[in-house]
């Protein structure tokens, strides 16, 4: 048979919504010539569970819970970006020692996400060694998490002027603990994944996204500083105490897998970095501020945005004057940030695709809610 007669044809594959390197119920329809991706289409909704419009049935309080069940790897944060919206448009003050504890715990929270996405760009890339050694250390942090509030993934623990619970008597010495332990295990890490040839001739040069793209298609926190762009809401614009904590920004250039895999080694050790001043400076006092028992924000609207640990988390608030929201919009940093991968994904291998989802690191409760 002659060679120039042959044809081909573009075919269509659907990836997900049950597929482990998807992360959850997420579906992109590849369209594929040979194993090259011609064209990418998110679809997304099949966790969609309606919170937003809950919100509106619910007191204020009584949505809290509800915050967990967005990123539910870094629940904490969800917790403190909804209280500190309702606090801003109330102008609650909220005690020092609840302010450094919402610190404490947003930072074990954040590194408690970064650790789902080093392991899962790793064992998707198959290194199930790599895996196991980042949620050995995740499960380290929800020990800490559940022997002071009770819940590991979804813990509930900010609360409307203030945060649910004190530490424990026998905290500091476990956090210590932990933390002496990590440091060493960080190393391992770059050993084992970071530093390995394989890993890195996986996703070097893999799913490049420049600076320009990654401001116009709206990316924030590690996706966007791994492309070079230096903007880290806690040091732009400090909410909480982040301005009395000494840390840096890590910002990387290339903006490929690698990167963005890395720069979430690099700001796993600047939490690090605010976790010990925290210890160190926790001050006596109080938990909760003095909070009316039952609460109704005056009518108007209020923004407010976190550095989450997928980017920057938002909350939109209007009150009527009620117990409840009258609405509540809520900008999540995963729906955001996926919206970049049909353009990325063109002309990339399919191999190379799974690396750059693992690389993306969103979390599906957060696009849909």
């Amino acid at each position: 048979m002659r060679t120039d007669q042959l044809t081909t044809q573009e075919f269509s594959l659907n990836l997900g919504p049950q597929h482990p390197s998807t992360h959850g119920v997420y579906r992109v329809i590849l369209t594929l010539d040979g194993e090259k991706i011609v064209h990418a289409e998110n679809v997304i909704g099949y966790l969609h569970r309606g919170i937003e419009k809950l919100a509106e049935t619910l007191t204020y309080p009584q949505f809290a819970p509800y915050t967990d069940r967005l990123d539910y790897l870094a629940g904490v944060l969800n917790n403190i970006a909804y209280v500190q919206t309702v606090e801003k448009h109330m102008n609650l003050v909220v005690p020092e020692r609840a302010q450094y504890l919402r610190v404490l715990f947003g930072e074990l929270s954040r590194i408690a996400s970064h650790l789902v996405c080093v392991s899962s760009i790793a064992i998707d890339l198959n290194s199930i060694t790599g895996w196991m050694y980042a949620f050995a250390d995740r499960e380290k942090i929800l020990d800490l998490f559940e022997m002071t509030f009770g819940g590991r993934l979804t813990t509930n623990y900010a609360r409307i002027g203030g945060v649910s619970k004190d530490i424990p008597d026998t905290f500091m010495s476990k956090i210590r603990s932990f933390l002496d332990e990590f440091y060493g295990r960080l190393k391992d890490f770059n050993t084992l994944i970071s530093f390995n040839l394989i890993f890195q001739d996986r996703t070097k040069g893999v799913g490049i996204i420049s600076a320009d793209q990654a401001i116009d298609y709206g990316l924030t926190g590690a996706n966007l500083r791994a492309s070079g762009v230096n903007f880290d809401l806690r040091k732009k614009s400090p909410y909480g105490l982040y301005d009395r904590f000494d840390f840096d920004v890590p910002v990387l250039s290339t903006g490929d897998s690698y990167d963005r895999y890395y720069i979430r080694i690099l700001e796993i050790e600047q939490s690090l970095r605010i976790i010990e001043q925290v210890i160190k400076s926790l001050p006596d006092g109080p938990i909760m501020g003095d909070v009316p028992r039952i609460i109704k924000p005056l009518a108007g609207e209020t923004f407010h945005q976190i550095e989450g640990a997928k980017g920057l988390l938002g909350f939109y608030l209007v009150s009527d004057g009620g117990k409840t929201p009258y609405r509540l919009h809520i900008h999540s940093p995963s729906f955001v940030n996926i919206g970049i991968i049909p353009e990325i994904a063109k002309g990339m291998l399919i191999q190379d695709f799974i690396a750059l989802l693992a690389s993306i690191d969103f979390v599906l409760g957060e696009v849909d809610r």
